[in-house]
C-alpha cells in the first residue's frame, strides 16, 4: 500500500501541471491572436489613410489616381482575407471594394473620386476602427 500512497501526490502533482500548462498555453495563444487583430486593425486604418493621401495629390493623373485607388483596395482586400476577425473582415471588404469601384478616366472623375475619398476616409477609418472594437 506504501508505494501506492506515494504515487498519488506524485501522479495529482503531474495533473495539475499538465492542466496549468494547458491553460497557459491557450492564454498565450488568446493574447497573440488579440495582438495579431490589433495590429490588422492598425494597418488596415493605415492602408485608408495612405490611400487618401496619395489620391489627394494625384488630381492632375487620373491614370495614377486610378492605380493608386486599386492598389489601396488590394491591400485591403489582401488584410480581410487574413483577418481572423469577421467584422474587420467585412468592413475591410467593403471598404476594399469601394476604393475599387472607383472610375477614374479623366480629369472630371479625378476630381470626384478625390472628393469623395477625402470626405469618406474618415468615415472608412471609424468602419474599420468600431470592427476592431
Amino acid at each position: 500500500m506504501r508505494p501506492l500512497q506515494r504515487r498519488i501526490p506524485v501522479l495529482a502533482a503531474s495533473v495539475l501541471a499538465a492542466a496549468l500548462i494547458t491553460t497557459g498555453c491557450s492564454e498565450i495563444q488568446e493574447v497573440s491572436q488579440g495582438i495579431d487583430k490589433a495590429q490588422q486593425c492598425v494597418q488596415a486604418a493605415g492602408i485608408v489613410t495612405e490611400t487618401a493621401a496619395k489620391v489627394s495629390g494625384l488630381l492632375d493623373d487620373p491614370a495614377a489616381m486610378e492605380k493608386a485607388l486599386q492598389d489601396g483596395g488590394a491591400k485591403l482586400g489582401d488584410l480581410a482575407d487574413k483577418a481572423a476577425n469577421t467584422s474587420l473582415k467585412e468592413a475591410a471588404e467593403g471598404v476594399s471594394g469601394t476604393l475599387q469601384g472607383f472610375n477614374v478616366t479623366d480629369a472630371n472623375s479625378a476630381v470626384d473620386a478625390a472628393q469623395k475619398v477625402a470626405t469618406d476616409s474618415v468615415q472608412w477609418v471609424q468602419q474599420l476602427t468600431n470592427a476592431c472594437g
